[in-house]
């Protein structure tokens, strides 16, 4: 998953192309106010995209991230954070997944769209 995900204590439950689930505590990625960071938020939906953009992008191709978009709607103090990954388009040469990020609640705390551009392989 990469050193970024290990730090922040990710742990990934589901990956294919079409969903990926995935989700990090609130203690340890939390800013100096105590909420949990908006950037560990992107993180989290960044990884669980490009990871099942990879998984499409299949042997011999790999998966870039080009745009990403996101809205926090509400902040996790405690607990765990889950995020839902689901393809909205898997094509050739891009793909787009969006990210629902909800808290231990089942309450929505940020949503992310993703964008990744697929390669071939060197």
């Amino acid at each position: 998953m990469g050193e970024l995900a290990d730090k922040m204590g990710m742990v990934i439950t589901e990956m294919t192309a079409d969903r990926a689930v995935g989700s990090i505590p609130v203690e340890g990625n939390r800013q100096p106010v105590g909420l949990l960071h908006g950037g560990a938020y992107v993180v989290l939906a960044e990884s669980l995209g490009s990871m099942a953009a990879n998984v499409h992008a299949g042997e011999g191709r790999y998966a870039v991230g080009i745009e990403l978009n996101a809205s926090h709607t509400r902040s996790a103090t405690s607990g765990t954070v889950t995020g839902v990954c689901t393809a909205i388009h898997l094509g050739s040469t891009l793909t787009t997944h969006e990210i629902v990020i909800t808290d231990d609640q089942g309450r929505r705390c940020s949503t992310v769209r993703i964008t990744n551009l697929i390669r071939e392989a060197r």
